[in-house]
């Protein structure tokens, strides 16, 4: 089982130690896509600081931001599960996961990121500020950027099992499932029982649960058939469509009576 994620806006801070080391990263076919958007990245905040902050789209409260990515090569790297902070991880709560759960996070959970692409959660990373949806002067926008790269590398990292997309639409540009794969992948929307909206914290919220009880219970479905029963055996209340023709995802609503 492969299972997408999205980033976090807010990121836990570096720490002194070793620094990144681009070619140890997972996912080796994104290197040299990698290191473009590193250096464009860097050489951008290393500059004009007004006009880094209007391509990342920062507001004035978050210019201190800036300063982070001219220090990505030399800042201290962690693991990534350590960096990205924010509600869908408070819920998946890494660190708490006992030692095989942790081992199945770091086979199975891959995390999406305009400026890596994607990473394990194992992957030692620095902090950083740069979203999917930014557009660098000389690369252009960066869900274009990752499509070709990520077209060759993502559907070796799926391999022949269940594909759980929990992305973001911001990053879902960035690689599509396709064909035969995209037949064994499954995409989710949390909704509120009640109103069948969908509000944004407790999905976030709900997604990193669900991850957390699939990877406590050591549950490896191998298609979106046996995930739906996976997870109402493990108490969720699943709604889903089959995809009508061959090659399209299939679409989970989980539905939720709680907003916390």
């Amino acid at each position: 089982m492969l299972v997408l994620l999205p980033p976090s806006e807010g990121k836990a801070p570096s720490r002194r130690g070793t620094a990144l080391k681009l070619e140890s990263l997972s996912l080796p076919g994104l290197t040299e896509a990698r290191r473009a958007v590193l250096d464009e990245l860097a050489e951008l905040c290393a500059g004009d600081e007004e006009k880094a902050r209007e391509v990342l789209g920062l507001s004035e409260g978050l210019r201190g931001e800036i300063a982070k990515n001219t220090e990505l090569r030399s800042a201290g790297a962690r693991p990534a599960g350590e960096i990205y902070t924010g509600v869908l991880y408070d819920a998946l709560d890494l660190a708490s996961l006992d030692t095989a759960a942790k081992r199945r996070a770091s086979r199975s959970l891959l995390v999406f990121s305009g400026l890596w692409g994607a990473v394990r959660v194992t992957d030692r990373i620095p902090s950083y500020r740069c979203s999917m949806g930014v557009r660098l002067p000389g690369l252009g926008a960066l869900g274009a950027h990752w499509r070709t790269p990520m077209a060759a590398a993502l559907p070796e990292a799926a391999g022949d099992g269940l594909v759980l997309d929990l992305r973001s639409s911001a990053y879902t540009g960035a690689w599509k499932p396709k064909g035969e794969v995209a037949g064994r992948t499954a995409t989710v929307r949390v909704l509120h029982a009640p109103t069948r909206k969908v509000v944004s914290h407790f999905n976030k919220a709900t997604k990193g649960r669900i991850v957390r009880s699939l990877l406590s219970a050591g549950a490896a479905p191998a298609d979106p058939a046996e995930l739906v029963e996976t997870l109402r055996d493990l108490g969720y209340e699943v709604e889903v469509q089959a995809p009508a023709r061959a090659g399209t995802a299939w679409a989970l609503d989980v539905l939720v009576n709680e907003v916390h």
